[in-house]
């Protein structure tokens, strides 16, 4: 993208590292008997399609972070904005420059708290009588990776029950990507009622899509936690999410309705606790208040 000012031309280039994985995928069929019985493998079977799992997140941060250049007697001042409820890393580096003053051959580097705008840098002409030129490459990663997780078990995220869980850590389905490798899906009817599972803030919700939709994770939920893991709640129903993005949640709070949306095969919730790590958001291991398993799942003390 091109911005210009005045004379000037600047080139920006805008490097989202939250989700630039590739990842190579086993292919799963999916197979119906004359029964009606449905089962997914890694076999072509008779009569059996291909199916894809990927419920990759796709959250659009890129409109809630903003990189503006502001023109002024003295040059030109990036300052960088964030828009989000969560803090962001954020890297600058400024490429082909010719003209410049005040600029570094290095990258810059800030953690930008929620909700704030810095200023990254002024520059100015080294010769007035001519245009600056140079190419500012930004990239940027959701959450704060100086913060180092504490140990806390997951209270199970729903009401109701007994199920059981479909696809658990490194599932050869769709658990096998770095944002991924340690989610479960836990297989429930549409309507279950989703509740957090640890206290803090919405900072992400998509509460709009119908069906599968744009987006593989369908209607989901991020929250927030104070030691900078995030919790996401994927393929919830349409419209039913309560929170609003801001918002602070308690554990045991409603937060949504179970659903199917998204690339989702069935009606599931998928659990995720999430970090950064340093210009990377990936899945990270956790444990559940009592056991999950393929087997049938009951809720402690439930009648």
């Amino acid at each position: 993208m091109a911005i210009s000012l005045g004379q000037n031309k600047y080139f920006f280039a805008l490097i989202f590292c939250y989700s630039c994985y590739v990842i190579a995928t086993p292919t799963i069929y999916q197979h119906i008997d004359k029964n009606g019985v449905i089962t997914y493998t890694d076999q072509a079977l008779p009569g059996s399609k291909t199916v894809d799992f990927n419920d990759e997140i796709i959250e659009h941060i890129e409109n809630q972070v903003h990189l503006n250049i502001a023109k002024h007697a003295g040059g030109e001042t990036l300052k960088i904005k964030n828009d989000l409820y969560a803090p962001v890393e954020i890297k600058l580096k400024l490429e082909e420059l010719t003209n410049v003053v005040g600029a570094s051959n290095k990258e810059l580097h800030w953690i930008l708290p929620a909700r704030k705008e810095i200023r990254l840098v002024t520059l100015a002409p080294y010769d007035k009588s001519k245009p600056m030129h140079y190419k500012p490459v930004l990239s940027y990663a959701l959450g704060d990776p100086r913060l180092k997780p504490e140990p806390y078990r997951y209270p199970l995220p729903w009401r109701g029950g007994p199920f059981y869980q479909s696809q658990g850590p490194s599932g050869k389905f769709s658990h096998n990507g770095p944002k991924g490798r340690y989610a479960r899906d836990i297989s429930m009817p549409e309507g279950t009622p989703i509740i957090a599972a640890r206290s803090g803030i919405a900072i992400k919700v998509e509460n709009s899509q119908t069906g599968k939709g744009d987006n593989p994770a369908g209607n989901f939920i991020r929250i927030l936690h104070s030691d900078g893991t995030m919790s996401v709640y994927l393929h919830l129903k349409r419209g039913s999410i309560s929170p609003k993005e801001g918002d602070k949640v308690k554990v045991g709070d409603f937060i949504a309705f179970s659903g199917n949306t998204g690339r989702s095969t069935g009606p599931h919730l998928h659990f995720v606790v999430q970090r950064n790590t340093g210009m990377s958001v990936i899945s990270i291991p956790y444990e559940f208040t009592q056991p999950v398993s393929s087997k049938t799942i009951y809720m402690e003390n439930s009648k």
